[in-house]
C-alpha cells in the first residue's frame, strides 16, 4: 500500500467492483479510452491487477481516500502491453470516476506512484500513453515532469483500425539523478 495526505493506493477488493463497474460506464470518463465495460471485463480487469500485484509487487492500484475509505478509481505501474512501443518497460496510468476530477486526487497518486517507483524499482524510467485529445491526461503527465516522444505516436494494437482512439501518444519520465 502506498499512502498520501489523503489517499491509499492498494490492491483490489471485491467491493471495488460496483464502484469500478459504474465508472467504467460513465461516457465522460471512458470518452478517450474505448466503449464502456461489461460485468465480465471489469471482473477480468481486477483480476488482471491483482495478477500484477501478485507476480511483480505493483499494479494499476485501487485508490481509496482516506477520509471515508471512498473508492476514486485507479492509479499505479503496470508493465507496458505487448505490442506497443512500451512492452517490457513499466507503464503509469490512472482513471478517475467524474465526480473526483479536479481536486488533484489524480496529480496527488501519480506523483506518490514515480516515487514509489523511483524506491522500489531498479528502472531508469517510467512511461505513459493516452490519445492526442485527451489533454487532462498529457496536461498531468506533463506537470510530473515527463516528456513527450518525438516521434513516438503509434496505432495502438487492441484498438480496432479505423477507431479515432487507436492513435496514441507516448511520454517517458527518466529516473531522477
Amino acid at each position: 500500500m502506498i499512502d498520501t495526505g489523503r489517499l491509499t493506493l492498494r490492491g483490489w477488493r471485491r467491493e471495488d467492483h460496483a464502484p469500478f463497474h459504474a465508472m467504467c460506464n460513465d461516457p465522460r470518463v471512458m470518452r478517450f479510452l474505448g466503449p464502456a465495460l461489461s460485468d465480465a471485463d471489469v471482473i477480468a480487469a481486477i483480476d488482471r491487477q491483482n495478477h500484477f500485484l501478485d507476480s511483480h509487487g505493483y499494479c494499476f492500484w485501487a485508490i481509496e481516500r482516506r477520509s471515508d475509505g471512498a473508492f476514486l478509481g485507479f492509479c499505479g505501474i503496470k508493465p507496458g502491453p505487448d505490442g506497443t512501443p512500451i512492452a517490457g518497460e513499466v507503464e503509469i496510468g490512472w482513471r478517475l470516476a467524474h465526480e473526483h476530477w479536479g481536486q488533484g486526487y489524480a496529480r496527488e497518486a501519480a506523483q506518490a506512484t514515480l516515487d514509489w517507483a523511483w524506491d522500489n524499482l531498479d528502472t531508469p524510467q517510467v512511461a505513459a500513453m493516452t490519445v492526442q485529445a485527451n489533454e487532462a491526461s498529457w496536461g498531468l503527465m506533463m506537470r510530473l515532469g515527463m516528456q513527450r516522444v518525438v516521434g513516438g505516436d503509434f496505432d495502438h494494437p487492441l484498438v480496432p483500425e479505423g477507431d479515432p482512439l487507436r492513435r496514441h501518444i507516448l511520454y517517458r519520465i527518466e529516473r531522477p539523478a
